[in-house]
């Protein structure tokens, strides 16, 4: 890679979205916590460099803050907290007005240059402003770029210097043109290449299992997901008959999912498979339990266990454990600046692992999004039916049988999610959903069902559109086709007197129901 942009992470929720704007160019880009010294980043040597937004003033005690030298290290763009930043930093003056502007705004670019290079001069554009403080006026030796009618500072540059900011937040898809922006900033301000590909990140990979493995054994888990199979057959590539794949049965799939990975991964794709029937052992250290967390750690913990049993059986003494972790997963569960954030929720590839576990882990995927790993798998040749699927929780079921897990239950809901799927794929609608799944809630409903009075269980919908996981809003169905998933779900799966379907987006909801 010839290129490569440093995102310097002030604490905003959409730094990651930066991130995958950027990869979305073909650019690549790491994110790193504002506390990485002056020296680092100058050794990293990065084509440009993002400073992101952030909940914080930036007079605020404990608000990150850089070594006013950084300026001169490469192109910056200074995004929200950022722009306020370089404001701050370089003699500009900064107003908190009291309360956040929050939401749609239409900006006015008064100079075509540099991020706003396709942009022509005095044109307006929607752009999504999320902040509290604004700047009042540029700092010395800098050129207003764009404004808006409640904001005289929406942007500006440098005389002189690559310098740029930003007042707004061009990664989100509220602002129209965001990836001209960025595309600006990226290749008419940083010179960058566009040679960030599935290709390219195959062959880095590659190299570094190679590098990492050595001549030791692997074991790779799959869940009959995109992300682990995407994760087996990378690894696969790389290091060949060193690799064990283990497919544990936990009693906790969809519909026929072990027939069909044994068929993908061992008949077509000629891995080494093995799997392990562990449907009992899950549902007895899942009884009783109904907190999501405690359903999702535990879940990880027995994993392991099996994995560990599964390895000795084998005989290889497996040193490295291979999982599909993926960025979104990470962000969820820990700050990417490693201090204090809400949990969200625990997800299996993180927080579930023991301790002294004996495995080390080859995450391959840790810092790609959903969409790219899609990509990379058909770049390793995997067929568009894998690739294609729909996320699947590490948890299975177990987080969509709300509640204690019971068999009776899983079954139930099995049922009912493969009729939901069908009947979207009968539709034609697959494609266009990022995801989709049916949920068996714990409560009872009233029904009549012949000539007699039902007292039955709920069945949940849930399907959405998203681009990357971060965000999601609820899918419209065509009222026909809902009508035709309610009849046969009722009709078809005993039990079931009633279904119901989510219309909630993320946030505030998640897409997961635990």
């Amino acid at each position: 890679m010839s290129s490569r942009i440093l995102i310097l992470d002030c604490g905003s929720q959409f730094t990651q979205l930066i991130a995958r704007r950027v990869r979305e160019a073909h650019v690549f880009c790491e994110i790193h916590p504002p506390t990485r010294t002056l020296q680092w980043i100058s050794e990293w040597k990065p084509t440009g460099i993002i400073l992101s937004g952030g909940p914080m003033s930036v007079t605020d005690e404990g608000a990150p803050t850089f070594d006013p030298a950084i300026l001169d290290v490469a192109p910056i763009l200074g995004v929200c907290y950022g722009m306020q930043w370089i404001a701050h930093a370089e003699g500009g003056t900064l107003v908190g007005s009291g309360k956040r502007e929050y939401g749609r705004a239409e900006v006015t670019v008064e100079e075509s240059t540099g991020v706003w290079a396709r942009f022509a001069f005095r044109e307006q554009t929607q752009v999504w402003m999320s902040h509290a403080d604004h700047v009042e006026t540029v700092p010395p030796g800098y050129i207003l770029t764009a404004s808006s009618a409640d904001n005289p500072v929406v942007g500006f540059r440098h005389k002189s210097k690559p310098i740029h900011a930003i007042q707004f937040h061009a990664e989100v898809v509220h602002t129209v043109r965001g990836a001209d922006i960025i595309g600006g900033f990226l290749f008419d301000v940083c010179q960058a290449t566009p040679d960030w590909t599935p290709g390219a990140f195959v062959e880095q990979e590659i190299a570094k299992i190679r590098e990492t493995v050595g001549s030791a054994h692997v074991i790779c888990g799959l869940s009959g997901g995109v992300d682990s199979s995407v994760a087996a057959a990378l690894v696969h590539r790389a290091i060949g008959d060193q690799l064990t794949c283990i497919f544990v049965d936990t009693g906790l799939l969809r519909l026929h999912e072990r027939e069909q990975v044994e068929r993908t991964m061992g008949q077509h794709l000629g891995m080494k498979l093995v799997t392990v029937r562990a449907e009992e052992r899950f549902l007895s250290a899942l009884a009783g339990k109904d907190n999501p967390e405690e359903k999702r750690k535990m879940i990880g913990h027995t994993f392991i266990d099996v994995f560990e049993d599964a390895a000795a059986r084998e005989g290889k003494n497996a040193a490295f454990l291979v999982q599909g972790t993926l960025y979104p997963d990470v962000i969820e569960s820990f700050s990417p600046k490693g201090g204090p954030s809400a949990t969200i929720k625990t997800h299996h590839n993180v927080g579930g692992l023991k301790p002294d576990m004996k495995f080390k882990l080859i995450e391959p995927l840790r810092e790609l999004f959903k969409d790219e790993v899609r990509n990379v798998g058909r770049s390793l040749g995997l067929p568009e039916e894998m690739v294609g699927r729909h996320p699947f929780p590490g948890p299975g079921l177990a987080i969509r049988v709300l509640g204690a897990v019971g068999e009776r239950d899983l079954d139930t809901l099995r049922r009912a999610d493969a009729i939901y799927l069908e009947e979207i794929r009968a539709a034609g609608l697959y494609d266009e959903i990022w995801q989709a799944f049916a949920v068996f809630l714990p409560v009872r409903s009233v029904g009549v069902m012949g000539d007699g009075r039902t007292y039955e269980h709920v069945i949940a919908l849930r399907a959405v559109t998203s681009r990357d996981g971060m965000t999601a809003d609820w899918f419209a169905f065509p009222p026909e086709v809902l009508a035709r998933m309610s009849n046969r779900i009722i009709n078809e799966v005993p039990g079931v007197n009633r279904v119901v379907y989510d219309v909630s987006s993320k946030p505030p909801a998640t897409i997961e129901w635990e």
